[in-house]
Protein backbone atom coordinates (compact mmCIF):
# COMPACT_ATOMS: atom_id res chain seq x y z
CA UNK A 1 0.00 0.00 0.00
CA UNK A 2 1.32 3.43 -0.93
CA UNK A 3 1.52 6.20 1.63
CA UNK A 4 -1.01 8.89 0.77
CA UNK A 5 -0.10 12.56 0.48
CA UNK A 6 -2.43 14.59 2.65
CA UNK A 7 -3.81 18.02 1.60
CA UNK A 8 -1.85 20.84 3.18
CA UNK A 9 1.20 18.65 3.62
CA UNK A 10 4.38 20.68 2.99
CA UNK A 11 6.03 18.03 0.86
CA UNK A 12 4.52 16.58 -2.31
CA UNK A 13 6.69 13.84 -3.77
CA UNK A 14 7.19 13.80 -7.53
CA UNK A 15 8.91 11.60 -10.05
CA UNK A 16 10.79 13.34 -12.87
CA UNK A 17 12.06 11.14 -15.70
CA UNK A 18 14.56 12.46 -18.22
CA UNK A 19 13.63 11.52 -21.77
CA UNK A 20 14.91 12.67 -25.14
CA UNK A 21 13.66 13.57 -28.61
CA UNK A 22 15.23 10.23 -29.48
CA UNK A 23 12.10 8.65 -27.99
CA UNK A 24 10.33 9.35 -31.29
CA UNK A 25 13.17 10.11 -33.71
CA UNK A 26 14.93 7.13 -35.23
CA UNK A 27 18.72 7.07 -35.23
CA UNK A 28 20.18 3.89 -36.70
CA UNK A 29 23.54 4.49 -35.03
CA UNK A 30 21.95 4.78 -31.59
CA UNK A 31 19.10 2.26 -31.64
CA UNK A 32 19.57 1.21 -28.02
CA UNK A 33 19.43 4.85 -26.89
CA UNK A 34 16.24 5.48 -28.90
CA UNK A 35 14.61 2.34 -27.49
CA UNK A 36 15.52 3.21 -23.92
CA UNK A 37 14.16 6.75 -24.26
CA UNK A 38 10.92 5.46 -25.81
CA UNK A 39 10.66 3.18 -22.78
CA UNK A 40 11.05 6.17 -20.45
CA UNK A 41 7.95 7.68 -22.06
CA UNK A 42 5.84 4.60 -21.31
CA UNK A 43 7.36 4.27 -17.84
CA UNK A 44 6.21 7.83 -17.11
CA UNK A 45 2.62 7.05 -18.13
CA UNK A 46 2.50 3.77 -16.21
CA UNK A 47 3.97 5.31 -13.04
CA UNK A 48 1.57 8.27 -13.32
CA UNK A 49 -1.40 5.92 -13.50
CA UNK A 50 -0.15 3.86 -10.56
CA UNK A 51 1.00 6.68 -8.28
CA UNK A 52 -1.81 9.23 -8.81
CA UNK A 53 -3.96 7.66 -6.10
CA UNK A 54 -1.13 8.29 -3.64
CA UNK A 55 -0.83 11.95 -4.66
CA UNK A 56 2.49 11.46 -6.45
CA UNK A 57 2.71 13.16 -9.83
CA UNK A 58 5.03 11.80 -12.50
CA UNK A 59 6.55 13.79 -15.35
CA UNK A 60 8.87 13.31 -18.27
CA UNK A 61 11.15 16.06 -19.43
CA UNK A 62 12.08 15.45 -23.06
CA UNK A 63 14.63 18.09 -24.02
CA UNK A 64 15.15 19.08 -27.60
CA UNK A 65 18.57 19.90 -28.96
CA UNK A 66 20.59 20.74 -25.86
CA UNK A 67 24.17 21.97 -26.05
CA UNK A 68 26.17 19.39 -24.10
CA UNK A 69 29.31 17.29 -24.44
CA UNK A 70 27.14 14.60 -26.04
CA UNK A 71 25.94 16.92 -28.83
CA UNK A 72 29.28 18.68 -29.35
CA UNK A 73 30.41 15.98 -31.77
CA UNK A 74 27.55 16.84 -34.15
CA UNK A 75 27.34 20.58 -33.54
CA UNK A 76 27.67 21.61 -37.20
CA UNK A 77 24.84 19.26 -38.20
CA UNK A 78 22.54 20.59 -35.47
CA UNK A 79 23.49 24.19 -36.25
CA UNK A 80 22.19 23.62 -39.80
CA UNK A 81 19.01 21.92 -38.55
CA UNK A 82 18.28 24.68 -36.06
CA UNK A 83 18.84 27.35 -38.72
CA UNK A 84 16.52 25.43 -41.08
CA UNK A 85 13.75 25.53 -38.46
CA UNK A 86 13.77 22.01 -36.99
CA UNK A 87 12.79 23.65 -33.70
CA UNK A 88 10.39 26.59 -33.33
CA UNK A 89 12.93 28.50 -31.22
CA UNK A 90 16.02 28.90 -33.39
CA UNK A 91 18.74 28.35 -30.83
CA UNK A 92 20.45 25.58 -28.97
CA UNK A 93 18.79 24.60 -25.72
CA UNK A 94 20.95 24.98 -22.64
CA UNK A 95 21.25 22.90 -19.48
CA UNK A 96 19.64 25.83 -17.67
CA UNK A 97 16.51 25.43 -19.84
CA UNK A 98 16.17 21.84 -18.65
CA UNK A 99 16.88 22.87 -15.06
CA UNK A 100 14.04 25.43 -15.20
CA UNK A 101 11.60 22.71 -16.27
CA UNK A 102 12.73 20.55 -13.34
CA UNK A 103 12.37 23.53 -11.01
CA UNK A 104 8.80 24.21 -12.19
CA UNK A 105 7.87 20.64 -11.29
CA UNK A 106 9.78 20.65 -8.01
CA UNK A 107 8.11 23.90 -6.95
CA UNK A 108 4.70 22.31 -7.59
CA UNK A 109 3.73 24.72 -10.36
CA UNK A 110 1.95 21.90 -12.23
CA UNK A 111 -0.16 20.30 -9.48
CA UNK A 112 -2.99 19.08 -11.73
CA UNK A 113 -0.70 17.45 -14.26
CA UNK A 114 0.70 13.93 -14.19
CA UNK A 115 1.95 11.51 -16.81
CA UNK A 116 2.79 14.48 -19.01
CA UNK A 117 5.66 15.47 -21.17
CA UNK A 118 7.48 18.78 -20.90
CA UNK A 119 9.59 20.38 -23.59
Amino acid sequence: MLAEVKPGQDYCPKVINMGSVSAYTSSLNRAEYCLSKAGVGMLTILFADRLAEAGINVYEIRPGIIQTDMTSKVQARYDRLIEAGVTPIKRWGQAEDVARAVLAIAEDLLPFSTGRLLM
